[in-house]
């Protein structure tokens, strides 16, 4: 037993040593992003699936698991590159210090490395349209904030009609088929990731708690109880 409790002041003692915080902040950003990920996706896919696919009760808990692990993978992955891109562009900063645009460009890399290359995964496509439409009520809310305003914290048939061909089918549609997704889920995540920090109050209530909790609460601890376990 003393043995356990010399080992636990050791540990301690290194995570609580500020040479280190940095690099420990990544390792919670990804605990924090997988347990987030697991605690939204697990319920959902668990009604989801099991109400209304089809399958053997095998099959079905399979889907759950499989559903859980990519959004809590995503969600730690994100944190990561995220989290390291910013660390890189604050030590590589003349001054040393965040710049203004720091989080737009760590949402940029994150978006694109972890969203933007899964065009066919359904649960990343689900993540990225709600950080979009997230990101469109930020916005609007924007257009019609003072600048002295202070931060804070249906019929499911076939459709058949045929598509409109504005872009033809040349060589401009091809790259913009290519493209678009990429492009889409990159700016997606940047646009989110710099609204959080320059302007959270912006941001919707649910969305801005879990980016708190990935982002913000993994720099933060003071035991190793509350690095490992739980938030401080």
């Amino acid at each position: 037993m003393d043995r356990l409790h010399a080992l636990e002041a050791a540990i301690e003692k290194v995570i609580l040593d500020p040479k280190y915080h940095d690099v420990l902040t990544l390792v919670k950003g990804i605990r924090n992003g997988i347990v987030y990920g697991t605690k939204v996706r697990f319920p959902h896919a668990l009604v989801m699936i099991f109400l209304f696919r089809s399958g053997s009760f095998r099959s079905k808990a399979l889907l759950v698991l499989k559903a859980t692990r990519t959004h809590a993978r995503n969600l730690g992955l994100f944190a990561l590159v995220y989290k390291s891109t910013m660390l890189l562009l604050r030590h590589t900063s003349p001054t040393s210090k965040e710049r203004h645009y720091d989080s737009l460009l760590a949402g940029l890399v994150g978006g694109y490395t972890v969203f933007g290359r899964t065009i066919h995964n359904s649960v990343s496509q689900q993540i990225v349209i709600y950080v979009f439409a997230r990101v469109c009520l930020a916005v609007a809310k924007l257009a019609v904030q003072s600048r002295q305003s202070s931060g804070g914290g249906g019929g499911g048939g076939a459709g058949g009609g045929g598509g409109w061909e504005i872009l033809g089918n040349g060589e401009l549609r091809s790259k913009v088929v290519k493209n678009g997704w990429p492009v889409f889920a990159s700016v997606s995540w940047a646009a989110v990731m710099y609204l959080f920090r320059w302007h959270p109050e912006t941001v919707q209530s649910s969305l801005r708690s879990s980016m708190s909790y990935i982002y913000v609460q993994s720099d933060e601890w003071d035991s190793l109880r509350n690095f490992i376990w739980h938030n401080k």
